[in-house]
Parts: structure tokens; C-alpha cells; sequence
């Protein structure tokens, strides 16, 4: 199990909110998808835990970004905060 922090979140024209958690390295992330009803019933975290088969490796455009993203979030949040 690999820790990620929230480092991207997003909206489209679906209803659909994307969420992008990554390491605080930001060399591996784990991407959701998830309809405004269930962000809605279910909050969304500063962190999750994730099986690291999951996870993917992060473009080297966003590396750096999604690194001090993570950083900053593990630095104010608890892994639990809803955010």
C-alpha cells in the first residue's frame, strides 16, 4: 500500500469530477473518476491509500507540480480531513 495526497481535482461537462492523488515524490498517481452524487454521499480525503498495482507513473510535465502539491497537502492536512 503506497500513501497519495490530492493534488488535482477537476470538473466536466459529464457531471463527473476527476480526482488526481499522487505520491509526495510525484512519480506515481492514481486517477478517479466519480459522479457528483457519489462525491456527494462519500467525502473526498487529503489522502488515500492505494495497492501500488494501481497506480501509474506521471508525465514528466507534472512531476514537479504534482510533487509540491503533495508535499503541501501532507504538510497542512491529516490523511483524513475532508477536503
Amino acid at each position: 500500500m503506497t500513501r497519495l495526497w490530492l493534488v488535482e481535482r477537476s470538473y466536466d461537462d459529464r457531471n463527473l469530477i476527476s480526482f488526481v492523488y499522487a505520491t509526495p515524490n510525484g512519480q506515481r498517481q492514481l486517477r478517479k473518476e466519480l459522479s457528483m452524487t457519489l462525491v456527494q454521499r462519500k467525502p473526498t480525503t487529503a489522502a488515500i491509500d492505494a495497492d501500488d498495482e494501481e497506480l501509474s507513473a506521471v508525465d514528466e510535465a507534472d512531476r514537479e507540480r504534482f510533487a509540491a502539491e503533495a508535499q503541501k497537502m501532507a504538510a497542512t492536512h491529516d490523511p483524513d480531513d475532508e477536503i
